[in-house]
């Protein structure tokens, strides 16, 4: 069996069923646009090591099919999970005489720096989205006090708040997709989680439930927004602020620097954001409070000038 056919029947019978749509769209997009192209003719007993690692390799140089520059190792390393799951099914089930796909070398991951915004730029924001008509800019607020990604925070119902206790439950997330927009189950199992609301923010989402006919937190004419439209509507808001351009996740890299200022302790932190452990969050945002950690190394230092006066 050519691989093609066999990658075929691996996303229908074995990804398909069991995985989210969103996992499912992105396998195929891969498959599609890079798998197929480059050993999709090949049978399947004689994707060696070499040829696999060559493929890698390529993808590393010149893979990204609109500029012909290499692809990011986030990429990459999608694509060869894809490679290992089906050739190791295929193996499982006998297509296939012995699994080499395990021998792949993947590329190593640098971590992003985080990138938040500063405490004058985040009031500049509030201030704005607080006074502006557009309600839905209280969305803006709402994640800059909770941490929410971008499709949690438009797949907010009303009803996944309990006005009483004061808490936002998160249990699904949403995304664009080429046949609309998708709701689906959070990011991860830890993603699942009860988020305390302080009365400042509760207030915000009073007001907005008074606002709008629709069940979502956050609607346009009384429909729920795209994950497009409304990072297209951030972009904007930071244009015209004049703030320098930053992704709509920086909000909650800013959420997250600003609790960790206010001396949150990382655990509460961890699950608040939805982490699946403490150490994602302190190795993802340890780097991100320098100001702080100047602050303190400071107020340290008084001791010594204390010291030295007397």
């Amino acid at each position: 069996m050519i691989y093609k056919d066999w990658l075929n029947e691996w996303l229908n019978n074995y990804i398909k069923p069991t995985c989210k749509i969103r996992t499912y769209e992105r396998y195929t997009q891969a498959i599609e646009k890079h798998i197929i192209k480059c050993l999709g003719e090949i049978e399947l007993d004689k994707l060696t090591p070499k040829i696999l690692q060559n493929f890698v390799a390529m993808l590393l140089h010149n893979g990204n099919l609109k500029d012909n520059k290499g692809l990011s190792a986030n990429t990459v390393n999608c694509i060869i999970s894809i490679l290992q799951n089906s050739l190791k099914i295929a193996y499982k089930f006998e297509y296939t005489n012995t699994y080499m796909a395990d021998k792949i070398i993947r590329p190593k991951v640098i971590e992003k720096q985080i990138k938040c915004f500063t405490i004058e730029e985040q009031r500049k924001i509030e201030e704005y989205c607080m006074q502006c008509k557009k309600k839905k800019l209280y969305g803006v607020i709402i994640c800059l006090y909770t941490g929410l990604r971008i499709g949690e925070l438009l797949a907010l119902k009303f009803t996944d708040i309990d006005f009483n206790k004061s808490v936002m439950y998160v249990t699904k997330t949403c995304y664009d997709s080429p046949c609309g927009r998708v709701e689906e189950s959070p990011k991860t199992y830890s993603s699942n989680r009860i988020i305390p609301l302080p009365k400042q923010i509760l207030k915000v989402i009073k007001d907005l439930k008074n606002y709008t006919k629709c069940n979502y937190l956050i609607a346009d004419n009384n429909k729920p927004v795209s994950v497009r439209s409304y990072q297209r509507t951030f972009e904007l808001l930071l244009k015209k602020l004049e703030i320098q351009h930053k992704g709509f996740h920086s909000l909650r890299h800013t959420f997250a620097t600003r609790a960790l200022e206010c001396s949150m302790d990382v655990k509460t932190l961890s699950e608040i954001l939805g982490h699946k452990n403490a150490t994602i969050t302190l190795n993802r945002y340890v780097h991100s409070m320098l100001e702080h950690k100047k602050n303190m190394m400071n107020k340290l230092a008084k001791n010594l000038s204390k010291m030295c006066i007397e």
